[in-house]
């Protein structure tokens, strides 16, 4: 059996009491950010989209497990990748999440749970962010990407 620290069920119990905080502000954070294809989504698309995000990361730190994240967040590479989301787009939706629990940890943790609290939540986003990152990669070194063009980068810095 998972050991579950006390840190832990407090910021489980955080995260259920103050969730509709959290999607509101990241939702709010998203839509002040103005990217392309989560404008085009809505609002309350891209609140489901952060609902599920915060569900898996709150699952994963009940389970202590990090797999649930690495697997949505290849997942959600994939999908977003043939939607063609920029992978900066799918990156921020992370982060605006990420920033609204800090926020709550901080209003909320005291000083001697803000270190494990920060942490698991780090983590959780970190591995996502970067599973997410590694599967964009994975998917655009096996498609002709204009914007990879590093001969007319060299070349323009070559007028310099």
């Amino acid at each position: 059996m998972k050991r579950i620290m006390e840190g832990q069920v407090h910021l489980i119990q955080l995260f259920e009491q103050r969730e509709i905080e959290i999607i509101g502000m990241a939702t709010n954070a998203l839509d002040r950010a103005h990217l392309t294809h989560y404008d085009e989504a809505g609002v309350e698309q891209n609140k489901t989209r952060l609902q599920a995000l915060f569900d898996v990361m709150l699952q994963c730190i009940k389970d202590r497990n990090l797999a649930a994240m690495i697997d949505y967040a290849e997942d959600l590479a994939q999908e977003r990748f043939a939607s063609g989301f920029d992978l900066c787009e799918v990156q921020m939706a992370f982060n605006v999440l990420e920033e609204a629990i800090w926020q709550q940890i901080i209003n909320e943790c005291s000083p001697s749970q803000l270190a494990e609290a920060l942490g698991l939540v780090s983590t959780m986003h970190g591995v996502g962010k970067d599973a997410l990152a590694r599967k964009y990669v994975s998917l655009a070194s096996q498609t002709k990407v204009p914007s990879l063009n590093l001969q007319a980068l060299m070349k323009s810095m070559d007028d310099l």
